[in-house]
């Protein structure tokens, strides 16, 4: 079963999928949309849709969910938190986030703890990674990119293809162009992203805000997913996390990057069913 809750001012972009079970949202990347997680989401749900309730979230500022006028992990997470209540009522949800929203998971579960009974944060720690170099590429090329010269998405698709070398790297981020009537424009914020960007290592995104540490622990139970292959999480980034998560547990994917549940998304879904077998914090 399948629905679609449509933006307003204050509600954000949701896809629900499932009819009983444990709730799971999942929080997507910068640059992606709750789809992303589609595939582990039915692979929890089940054939006949019992197995869990899953609920697909487009961050602020991301696929169909309305736009911020500057980013905060806390307002995204407060957003977050108010989704999950209207959604789920009382019930306490396992949240999974990758990258940019496994930190907004976090976030989320140290501010809300009474929502999370259990989290999964993919390939990202509670730190500060210095700056958005890494995106600066894609952020310029989607703003070059001329909307209001397309002809179509195969002529946006040859635009775009100096972006990156990788065609899945490309077609991800092109994910987040949309027609409307005779005129193209991207779903995501790209003018906050390039603003956050230009900051340089004073970048919102990159960081991890400072008011977490003054939060009490999450004492809930933690999946820490990390790629072996992937530069995101160090040994050291441990202490920390421990620090906030005392209940984490590490597990590193061999033969993978970054993008842990879509290069192993049967190991994925094996690692979050271990998850949902554990009694709720």
């Amino acid at each position: 079963m399948t629905s679609g809750a449509e933006p307003t001012e204050s509600r954000l972009h949701t896809l629900s999928l499932g009819s009983s079970g444990p709730r799971v949202a999942f929080l997507h990347g910068l640059f992606g949309q709750g789809r992303n997680w589609a595939q582990i989401a039915k692979a929890l749900v089940g054939p006949d849709g019992t197995d869990a309730r899953a609920l697909l979230v487009d961050l602020p500022d991301h696929g169909r969910s309305p736009w911020s006028t500057e980013f905060s992990f806390a307002a995204y997470a407060d957003r977050v938190a108010a989704e999950l209540r209207e959604a789920g009522g009382d019930d306490r949800w396992t949240v999974v986030g990758h990258s940019l929203g496994g930190k907004v998971a976090m976030m989320l579960a140290l501010a809300h703890p009474d929502l999370v009974g259990r989290l999964a944060v993919v390939d990202i720690a509670p730190k500060d990674y210095g700056d958005l170099s890494r995106f600066d590429g894609y952020i310029r090329a989607m703003e070059e990119l001329p909307l209001d010269e397309l002809a179509d998405r195969g002529d946006a698709e040859e635009r775009f293809a100096g972006a990156d070398p990788d065609p899945g790297v490309r077609a991800f981020l092109l994910q987040n162009l949309r027609r409307e009537g005779d005129e193209w424009r991207w779903q995501s914020n790209v003018g906050l992203f390039s603003a956050d960007a230009a900051r340089g290592h004073e970048s919102r995104i990159a960081d991890f805000p400072a008011a977490a540490a003054e939060l009490a622990p999450y004492p809930g139970p933690v999946l820490w997913l990390a790629g072996a292959d992937s530069q995101y999480i160090k040994p050291d980034d441990a202490v920390q996390m421990r620090k906030l998560f005392p209940a984490m547990r590490l597990v590193r994917v061999k033969g993978v990057g970054h993008w842990v549940h879509s290069q192993a998304p049967d190991v994925t879904v094996q690692a979050l069913r271990a998850l949902l077998a554990r009694p709720i914090g």
